[in-house]
């Protein structure tokens, strides 16, 4: 591997309710079935790994790989308000056992986008007791798991939270245009991460951060900042930089970069750029332009933003089976 220093770690990443199948009590789950949602399809049993993640495990070691992101679901765990499934902790105790007997670090994720049904029925990131039943969860999980995980995220991407559930309706519960509860999604995540972030540290004792999608944000000459979904989740982006100046790491998550010219966003994939010209680029099957360099760009930010934070790259890539 080059120069890399021994301890350097080479992993895969994924989210628990996008490759477990059977996530029955969370709200993406009721998402899926309800009519008029942007779902193509129902998650169903996805790959399975709920069940397969022994041989999947297997694989992941047979590439030479030395660590694995992933989640732990909450809708498991707290399936009902307040009860706590000892057979989801067992569970999650057997996978990550299983990466410990492989030589997989498990880097885990508590919440990757999924609510319980029961909170999002009640408010989801809008209630009032957001925080307080986001701690809560994970010290009950920090307990049972804290002494087989090696780094803790607490929770993924969360400046998209508010843009996807309440900005673009792609995510529950579906509401457009609200900027104002995009922000107020904002706040309640922000204290739900630093209270999350105390718990786990104080039962598990393991470094613990958060996870934030940040593209590569280009701006040429006569472009100012505007309002497109991108450069809100920035914004947000922005406060959870300050709050991870106290953190133990942040993950760093990109995947292409997004140029803005005085008439608005330039590039391959513009969906939200209403009508402006696309310019010949190698892209993902994601529409994503194909640029490596973002990810230096971005991991060069977060240090500068955070004062010098530790950096874990917890996703990144391009999509080739989509």
């Amino acid at each position: 591997m080059g120069n890399f220093p021994e301890d350097f770690l080479f992993g895969t990443a994924q989210s628990a309710h996008q490759v477990e199948g059977g996530n029955l009590n969370s709200d993406w789950w009721a998402w899926e079935h309800a009519a008029g949602t942007p779902c193509v399809e129902p998650s169903g049993d996805a790959c399975d790994f709920y069940h397969r993640h022994g041989e999947d495990i297997v694989l992941m070691a047979g590439l030479g790989l030395n660590a694995l992101r992933l989640g732990i679901e909450w809708a498991r765990i707290e399936p009902e308000e307040g009860e706590f499934s000892r057979a989801a902790f067992d569970h999650y105790r057997r996978v990550l056992v299983s990466c410990r007997e492989h030589g997989l670090a498990p880097i885990v994720t508590f919440h990757h986008f999924t609510l319980p049904r029961w909170l999002q029925a009640n408010g989801g990131f809008l209630h009032d007791e957001f925080p307080t039943l986001f701690e809560r969860y994970c010290r009950h999980a920090a307990a049972a798991l804290g002494d087989l995980i090696a780094y803790a995220c607490t929770i993924n991407e969360p400046e998209g939270l508010g843009e996807g559930g309440f900005v673009l309706g792609v995510n529950p519960p579906g509401r457009k245009g609200d900027i104002d509860g995009m922000w107020r999604v904002a706040g309640n995540v922000l204290e739900a991460h630093r209270r999350g972030a105390a718990a786990i540290r104080a039962e598990a004792h393991v470094p613990t951060g958060v996870t934030l999608a940040l593209p590569d944000l280009q701006y040429e000459d006569g472009a100012t900042p505007g309002e497109h979904p991108v450069e809100l989740n920035a914004r947000v982006s922005d406060e959870f930089f300050e709050l991870a100046r106290n953190d133990d790491f942040v993950g760093v998550q990109t995947y292409t970069r997004n140029r803005f010219g005085p008439e608005g966003p330039r590039g391959p994939h513009v969906e939200w750029g209403k009508g402006l010209p696309q310019e010949t680029a190698e892209t993902t099957q994601l529409g994503q332009e194909v640029y490596p360099q973002a990810l230096g760009n971005t991991i060069r930010r977060a240090w500068q933003r955070t004062g010098g934070t530790p950096i874990l790259v917890t996703e990144s890539g391009i999509a080739t089976a989509f």
